[in-house]
């Protein structure tokens, strides 16, 4: 399909700086036969008894760095560990850097640019590695807020707690899972009582999530590789709650296309590893029947996934509706839940 199928009007002013407090007031689009305008909050009576809400616990690492080499300023935000000491790097003016190069970032953390690649990016060696660089990403670094979130240098130090999940334990993601942003101990709660399980798998998001579609035809983009893992537990427990008339209810497209490179024939089997699966308009599903998810960026990947999910003509139709209504876009936005079209 041409990218440009996936394109939308979005006027700046919707993309949201910040998330509403509380969280679970952020406004819900459903998306099912009709449009209905909620809230987050109203999601346990949203759903039935029996469903079964799949989150991702992985936990966003500060890694954003700013820092010095001579008299040149340097931002450079790390997306993929290499060896414990050394991880590969988007760095802004990276053209201006070599190998060999070296970068202050305080005056007990820097890091050599070992090598370049194709791709634009950069590999940095730090003096230190294991616990002792997560230490120091801890004590330095900022929250890898994706590019239209704008923050002044350093970062927002509220980043450090808004843009992580409720869920967030698994240590290795570069950017959040966002529709999990939503999710407050009150929501948790009122879930349980509605008799909605939940279940944990991990996906550790990369900065690839944010990366534009270069190619103008979706059959030639090449979809990054991000790792994840579903235990034997949780296969076993989305299996049974099918079986049992149950729905998966995906919180987020990660929730998705690692449940989907899990699935074989509607079945699911632990799965640990990398999947690059890119979901696209004529994919069928075998592993989710509902999506909780936020509004996601023109021509990007995700659009594209939800596109799959409830169909582009559906969906382009919802964002509109979304616009006018004056929904919040995108990370720390408002989210929609979509719905097979039968309900």
């Amino acid at each position: 399909m041409r990218v440009d199928d996936f394109d939308f009007p979005l006027p700046r002013r919707l993309i949201a700086a910040h998330p509403i407090e509380p969280r679970d007031a952020a406004r819900l689009l459903v998306v099912g036969r009709e449009y209905a305008d909620k809230h987050v909050r109203d999601l346990p009576f949203l759903l039935k008894r029996g469903d079964v809400l799949v989150v991702n616990d992985t936990r966003v690492i500060p890694t954003r760095l700013y820092g010095r080499r001579g008299q040149a300023a340097i931002e450079a935000t790390l997306h993929r560990r290499e060896t414990p000491a050394r991880w590969r790097a988007f760095v802004k003016n990276a053209r201006r850097l070599k190998p060999g190069d070296r970068i202050e970032f305080a005056t007990d953390f820097a890091a050599t640019v070992a090598s370049r690649h194709d791709e634009g990016d950069l590999s940095l060696e730090f003096d230190c590695g294991g616990g002792d660089l997560r230490a120091a990403l801890e004590r330095y670094g900022a929250m890898p807020l994706p590019p239209y979130i704008k923050r002044p240098r350093g970062g927002d130090p509220h980043d450090r707690a808004d843009y992580q999940t409720i869920f967030a334990v698994t240590e290795g993601a570069v950017a959040a899972p966002t529709a999990g942003l939503h999710f407050t101990p009150g929501l948790l709660e009122a879930l349980d009582s509605a008799g909605i399980a939940r279940v944990t798998v991990t996906l550790h998001v990369g900065a690839g999530t944010f990366l534009p579609v270069k190619v103008s035809d979706t059959a030639d983009h090449v979809m990054h590789g991000e790792w994840g893992t579903v235990s034997a537990d949780a296969a076993a427990r989305l299996n049974a709650a099918r079986a049992a008339g149950g729905r998966i209810v995906a919180v987020g497209t990660t929730s998705v296309r690692l449940l989907e490179s899990a699935a074989a024939n509607g079945t699911l089997k632990p799965f640990e590893g990398e999947t690059n699966l890119f979901i696209t308009p004529g994919y069928r599903f075998h592993a989710v029947d509902v999506l909780f998810t936020n509004f996601h960026l023109p021509r990007s990947t995700l659009f594209m996934l939800v596109s799959a999910f409830a169909g582009l003509e559906r969906m382009k139709c919802a964002y509109a509706h979304a616009v006018t209504a004056g929904y919040r876009f995108f990370s720390y936005g408002d989210a929609c839940l979509l719905l097979p079209e039968r309900s």
